[in-house]
Parts: structure tokens; sequence; C-alpha cells
């Protein structure tokens, strides 16, 4: 178990880029400021092309959430979910089946603000302001208590949320924690920033987030693997993200950057 340590409430800052604004100006969104429209369009002067990587997270995020439907799985737990539009875990969900439950978590106090109305027309979405390195106040929430049962199986979705969360907070130890809170049928869905085939693009992508409200920790692809633990992971194994069961013909090929790296894992 994680030595939880109620880290501190973050903030409203509204001066700095912020990594779910980032996200939703990448996807284009509205829920974004000058300062995040900023960023994108000196990263893009950089590192042409770089909203890919953003877009195919997105891609990654609706291809698990349809597997892990087609496998059963009716709740979901998105941590470090940012702002919930653009073809989230709902909306996704909401295709497929009226049978579900999603709760959105995020520690960044407008992205909160933002989303709530948003989903207030959804009975079964909430969001919470709460910071993943706390599972115990959000697995022990009253939000969790009403909309998720933890006797049935679980969504743990964890996509780009591990890399914001600095070494001295054991990361590794914090995804064992949350794999020790849910039952077997549960799924695990990781993606995290890796450096191991795209070193340059992600020193220059990681010198621009340090810029940020949130910098960026990039781990190499064998250390995100082993976040999966003892779970079962199917074919195609933790790959790039472009690569795990792609649209029919395409692959990450020709992807112009492969700086994002997970995969999937069911708690036998």
């Amino acid at each position: 178990m994680v030595d939880t340590r109620n880290p501190q409430v973050r903030e409203m800052d509204i001066d700095r880029p912020c990594a779910a604004r980032i996200y939703d100006a990448f996807l284009g969104g509205g829920h974004n400021f000058g300062s995040e429209r900023n960023f994108v369009e000196r990263l893009e002067h950089e590192l042409p092309g770089i909203g890919e990587v953003y877009r195919e997270n997105r891609a990654f995020l609706r291809r698990t959430v349809e597997y892990l439907l087609a496998h059963g799985v009716r709740q979901f737990l998105d941590l470090g979910s940012g702002i919930p539009t653009i073809g989230h875990v709902h909306e996704v969900a909401r295709r497929r089946t009226r049978d579900f439950r999603v709760l959105y978590v995020d520690n960044e106090p407008l992205t909160v603000a933002h989303s709530k109305p948003l989903l207030a027309s959804e009975p079964r979405v909430e969001i919470i302001r709460a910071d993943c390195r706390d599972p115990e106040s959000i697995l022990n929430s009253p939000e969790a208590a009403e909309l998720l049962n933890l006797d049935e199986p679980v969504g743990l979705l964890m996509t780009a949320v591990l890399h914001f969360v600095p070494d001295p907070d054991d990361p590794a130890a914090l995804v064992e924690t949350y794999r020790d809170a849910v039952v077997p049928g549960s799924h695990l869905v990781i993606s995290h920033l890796s450096g191991s085939h795209d070193p340059d693009a992600m020193r220059i992508l990681a010198d621009h987030y340090a810029e940020t409200a949130d910098p960026v920790y990039p781990r190499d692809t064998g250390w995100i693997g082993k976040l999966l633990g003892d779970f079962v992971v199917p074919p195609p194994g933790t790959t790039c993200l472009a690569d795990w069961r792609p649209e029919p013909g395409l692959t990450g090929a020709s992807r112009p950057y492969r700086v994002l790296y997970g995969g999937v894992g069911r708690k036998a």
C-alpha cells in the first residue's frame, strides 16, 4: 500500500499553461486560455505535427474503452481525466450501451469547474477534484460510493497522467495500490511518455513542459510495462500507442513522433 501523503491542494493558476488545458487546445477544444494556445503554437513550431501525439492518446483511450466494454466492464475510474470533452470516456461508452458509469478525477480546480456543467445532464457521470496520489480519498469519496461498485470489475484509466507524478511520489507503488483495490475482471489502461524510441523529441517536449504548471517525467518503456504488474496483458502487449490494436490500415510507422507508450492489463 503506497504511503498516501494527502498531496497539497492545488491552487488555481491561469497565468501558466496547465496540462489539461494544453491537451484540450491540441484537441481543438474551447476550454483553454491564451497561455495554452501560445504553448501549442511554440511547441508546434519546434516539433511540427506534435499535435498528432495528443490525438493518438485520445484514439488509444477510445479503442481501449471499447475493448473494456466488449469484455463486460461497465464502470470506469478515469484518473487525471482532464476536461471530459472531444470523445472522452462517457461519450465512447454511450455509443455502445446505456449501462455505464464514469467517475472522472482531476486535481486542477478550473478543469473541474469547467467540467461540471458539461456533465450536468449525465446522471451516470461525475467529476471530482482530487489528486490521483491520494487513492484513499478517491476510492472512499461519496461520488465513488454512489457511482462505482468496487465488488464488480472496474476499468482503471491512467492515460497520460503518471508522467506528471515525480519519482519521490513513487508512481509504481501508487499504481500497485489501485491494482490491489479492484476485483478480478477489472482492467488497467496506461499510457505514459517515454524517450526510449524518440529521445530528441522527448527532450524538447519535456523542456517545454518544464515551463508549465505540470512538468513531465518521461520513463523508459521497460519501466512502463512493469506498471501492469501481474495483470494478464493481451496482445499486442505494451507498445507504442499507435500500434495497440490500430484501426485497419493504420500503424505507428507513419507517425512523426513515437513518445507515448502503454497497454492494457486484466486482473485474473
